[in-house]
């Protein structure tokens, strides 16, 4: 049941690994992508994608040196799929604090539990929607599963890790555990992978929040906008590429910073705003 096709051989024994689903990530994962070889990092770029993106937005990651690994949904029940389509998830679970686009797509989401199948001895798992700021490779050597808090409104969003950023040891044995828990009768997970992960990792190791900072933080909690310090900034919710994103001008310095990395540019880190 492995379901992934890699091109090529694993380069490394550390991997950075991506998830894309549609053409809109794809637009993510270069920018993502810019932001990694940015960062001096000499472990492997992957990028997990299904067979929905068009080979034409594919080429420009392939190009930046990642290594495209093809996969496959998860080998799901009818009644899984239907309970986390994304009008019965939203309708069930609605999102109030911000928008999620229409390309995004829930039942994606579980895609990213197949890096558990990859052939390397330890990943960071990044959303397409983020960009590395500084150099984390430090983070291979953190035990198991370690991800950040949810952190984007107020303290008590530090009880939920956010998925976005997290590590993990690939095993096989894991994968399968993982596909046996995940799909239960009556089975539903309100945040897809993210409440999967906290539920299957109940002792999850607690990552600082530079290593994801939420945009939301720009907004709601701008004391702890710290430039100096993040090493990750998560574009939740609302997407910097996204022509109608409602949130554009309050987040104007982030969507700016994003399209830099996407054109392939150098940033100068030193000269952002600070958060009002």
């Amino acid at each position: 049941m492995p379901q992934i096709f890699p091109e090529g051989p694993a380069r490394s024994s550390r991997a950075y690994v991506t998830l894309v689903t549609n053409a809109d990530f794809a637009l993510g994962a270069l920018a993502l992508l810019n932001s990694l070889n940015r960062s001096g990092t000499q472990a492997d770029k992957v990028v997990l994608h299904t067979d929905a993106v068009p080979g034409a937005a594919l080429a420009p990651l392939r190009a930046t040196g990642a290594r495209l690994v093809r996969t496959t949904h998860l080998p799901l029940s009818d009644a899984f799929n239907a309970a986390h389509a994304r009008k019965a998830l939203h309708d069930r679970a609605p999102f109030t604090k911000g928008n999620k686009p229409l390309f995004h797509t829930p039942l994606d989401n579980f895609i990213k539990l197949r890096l558990w199948q990859l052939d390397y001895d330890a990943v960071i798992y990044l959303d397409s929607d983020t960009l590395v700021l500084q150099n984390i490779d430090e983070l291979f050597g953190y035990p198991g599963f370690c991800a950040a808090p949810n952190l984007y409104e107020d303290l008590s969003d530090f009880h939920r890790l956010n998925s976005g950023v997290f590590t993990a040891r690939p095993c096989p044995r894991i994968f399968t555990q993982m596909l046996a828990r995940l799909d239960q009768p009556g089975a539903f997970w309100q945040r897809t992978d993210q409440t999967f992960l906290q539920a299957f990792f109940p002792d999850w190791h607690g990552l600082p929040v530079f290593y994801n900072m939420l945009q939301y933080c720009w907004l709601n909690l701008p004391g702890i906008w710290d430039w100096h310090s993040i090493k990750v900034v998560h574009y939740q919710y609302e997407k910097p590429w996204q022509a109608d994103n409602p949130k554009a001008e309050a987040l104007r310095p982030l969507i700016d910073l994003w399209h830099s990395y996407a054109q392939g540019g150098a940033p100068d880190l030193s000269a952002l705003p600070r958060a009002a």
